[in-house]
């Protein structure tokens, strides 16, 4: 059987924010099949187009990441019902220059949590809207909108709740369907 490298992008740069421990715990519960790594964007720079065709170090590796891994996932957290500006310009970086987006046909699944009664519901359906347009497709089900309380996902990505856990395997399970669906 194929294994997948995945590239994890968790949608907040705050270090021990919620959606960095659900990252690490997808990354943790991960079947051997799939090679999650992190992939870092809080060293991007603001989107400028007047950049595109001599970017950034840190804009090359970053989608050179990209680019080199079978899909992608996305953590997402929820800004004033929407994706975080960092996460955005993280898409938007990776898609440019026009005709060489890293992104293109990469199949990708949406994560989240928070402290939140919705979770990150609007942000990961404002996501999928952005991930439609990079032409990226996005697994419909089963969606993950983990309502976080303290303790339930340590700071290291362990998680506490065996509930929470085998639910979250059966997503990166579902994953993998997809990948091997969309390759």
């Amino acid at each position: 059987m194929a294994s997948y490298n995945i590239a994890v992008i968790a949608g907040s740069l705050r270090k021990e924010s919620y959606n960095r421990r659900l990252a690490q715990a997808l990354i943790g519960l991960a079947p051997e099949r799939l090679k999650p790594e992190l992939v870092e964007i809080g060293d991007l720079p603001l989107f400028n187009q007047d950049h595109e065709k001599s970017p950034a170090l840190a804009v090359s590796t970053f989608k050179a990441k990209i680019k080199s891994a079978d899909a992608v996932l996305f953590v997402t957290p929820e800004y004033n019902r929407s994706i975080p500006g960092v996460l955005k310009n993280a898409l938007d970086t990776g898609s440019r220059p026009y005709g060489e987006s890293a992104w293109l046909h990469k199949p990708a699944a949406i994560a989240g949590t928070s402290p939140g009664a919705m979770s990150s519901a609007l942000a990961q359906q404002h996501l999928r809207n952005v991930l439609t347009a990079l032409d990226m497709p996005t697994m419909p089900q089963p969606e993950v909108f983990i309502h976080f309380a303290e303790g339930l996902i340590s700071p290291g990505g362990t998680v506490s709740n065996e509930g929470t856990a085998k639910f979250l395997r059966s997503f990166l399970d579902a994953f993998v369907k997809w990948i091997e669906r969309n390759r």
